[in-house]
């Protein structure tokens, strides 16, 4: 089995990776309403999405980090590249087996939408800032109470967005099941990025990554008859701004964050999608969210915001200075929950 060292410190948040990861949030919030615009298969837009987004990095990757590539065939370090340094095979490895989970996730929460229902699924697949916490734990880290507090109530307040209505049936009690190892390999995929981020860049990593879920999502449609053509213009729009937004925007700019933040906040972070997705919905697509997803929306700010300042109360402990990173999404929270009351009174006004 690949060792997986646990990285102990990251590095101080600035403010740049503040502001990287609130655009990273506003970037995956785009997902849900793009996919429920476009008319193909999820799997497909799953698909192209990670491929399209590998044809845009491979001229960036292999023109600026051709040394950082020949490194990870190797089981040292590369001494003609420096920084970050300690690149090599097992890094690689680090790469390919995110980009396995990557598909993991894919292949599973995707299909559970059409066997239970989206609330359920979408509900489920919010486990996966559990499943961190778990991993941490595995290796050795220890979450402060308010980190664990946190993610109850983040994951709570997603439960109670989504309206989860959990039926008993076969067909979707086994939806179920693959929403749960949607959210399990979303946390593994995190987690190796975690790793990986170390020691390799954000270009470098998310081509591989990308490029493996790719190819493995390409040979499950092709097995399941999965059609990945003949689709109308707009869904070719919606899956282009999935790439640019969700793909590039959403998912780099987090693996670009996990050299400062731990995967654990990171997975929490995540969790924003809900409310912001809902806000996106209701500006273009005119869903306006149900009244009582509100709450459940505002405990979503909630409990991110306890995982992040308590994280950051812990490293003042340790002798740290509070993030702009920590203030800023307290900013971010707080702004988001006024929208949220707005969007919870009009709600009101239209039943």
């Amino acid at each position: 089995m690949l060792p997986v060292s646990v990285p102990q410190h990251h590095r101080p948040v600035d403010p740049l990776t503040g502001g990287v990861v609130a655009l990273a949030v506003l970037a995956v919030s785009s997902s849900a309403p793009l996919v429920a615009f476009a008319t193909a298969p999820a799997l497909a837009i799953a698909f192209w999405r990670n491929l399209l987004s590998v044809g845009a990095l491979v001229p960036f990757a292999f023109t600026w980090r051709r040394a950082e590539f020949r490194a990870l065939t190797r089981r040292g370090a590369d001494r003609d590249w420096s920084p970050p340094v300690g690149a090599g095979r097992r890094e690689g490895w680090y790469c390919v087996l995110s980009g396995v989970a990557l598909a993991a996730h894919f292949a599973t929460w995707m299909p559970s939408i059409r066997l239970t229902s989206v609330a359920a699924a979408a509900a489920l697949v919010a486990t996966q800032p559990v499943w961190q916490g778990l991993i941490a734990r595995g290796q050795g880290r220890r979450l402060p109470p308010a980190v664990w507090v946190g993610i109850g109530v983040a994951v709570g307040g997603a439960v109670l967005a989504s309206g989860a209505d959990f039926v008993a049936s076969g067909r979707a009690f086994a939806g179920d099941l693959l929403a749960v190892a949607g959210g399990l390999f979303a946390a593994v995929y995190t987690a190796l990025g975690e790793r990986a981020r170390i020691a390799i860049s954000t270009t470098t990593y998310t081509t591989i990554c990308y490029g493996v879920c790719a190819l493995i999502l390409l040979a499950v449609c092709l097995v399941g008859g999965v059609p990945l053509g003949g689709y109308d213009t707009n869904t070719w729009l919606a899956i282009l701004g999935l790439v640019a937004g969700a793909q590039l925007l959403g998912h780099s700019m987090f693996n670009y964050a996990l050299r400062r933040i731990s995967a654990t906040t990171v997975s929490v972070l995540i969790l924003l999608e809900a409310p912001g997705a809902a806000l996106i919905a209701w500006a273009w697509l005119g869903q306006l969210p149900r009244a009582g997803a509100v709450p459940g929306l505002a405990l979503i700010l909630v409990g991110v915001a306890v995982v992040v300042l308590g994280g950051a109360r812990t490293g003042r402990r340790h002798g740290s200075t509070p993030t702009a990173f920590a203030l800023a999404v307290q900013s971010r929270a707080a702004s988001w929950g006024s929208l949220a009351l707005r969007i919870g009174r009009r709600s009101r006004r239209s039943l």
